[in-house]
């Protein structure tokens, strides 16, 4: 029997495992994209326990687990706005890429949108991020603007602001 994907909401006492888990895939995927430091100092300032604690309780942040079978492979991280849901975070371990989880994540995010209201997924991408730029035009994401924001440290994130209208 095939191992079945579930899309399910993280627990309190699961944010060190989330924190965890972002740790492992930047450190993989980001490095040759943004360097190491840079990585270094994004996980720290966004992805770790302290920060994602932070996000959830003060931010209104949502987190959920790409659970398969007894394994989280990923997560998806969100922040409802006013006109639009806000994809902040949506990534897969590498060996779990390409086997279309983050359009099943996407479809899930489609669905909460249609039952909370929101006309339109916004989610923003690092320009030189090519395999997720391909992935997410593919999922019907078109790029609305290009944004540099300065995250402190001298570091700059350049990236392109996409959104995906819901029907």
């Amino acid at each position: 029997m095939m191992e079945s994907l579930e899309i399910v909401p993280v627990k309190g006492e699961e944010i060190p495992l989330l924190a965890q888990i972002a740790d492992e895939i930047w450190h993989e995927h980001f490095p040759p994209i943004i360097g190491m430091e840079q990585t270094d100092y994004m996980v720290n300032k966004f992805q770790s326990e302290q920060a994602i604690t932070h996000a959830v309780h003060e931010e209104g942040y949502r987190y959920y687990f790409f659970r398969l079978g007894d394994k989280e492979i990923g997560y998806i991280g969100i922040q409802p706005q006013k006109d639009a849901l806000f994809l902040s975070k949506l990534y897969l371990k590498k060996a779990f890429r390409g086997r279309k989880f983050a359009r099943a994540g996407i479809d899930f995010l489609t669905e909460l949108c249609r039952k909370e209201g929101y006309p339109k997924i916004r989610l923003t991408c690092n320009r030189d991020n090519k395999n997720s730029l391909a992935a997410y035009d593919k999922m019907g994401f078109l790029i609305a603007y290009e944004q540099d924001a300065d995250i402190g440290n001298g570091f700059v994130m350049n990236d392109y602001v996409m959104e995906k209208l819901i029907q």
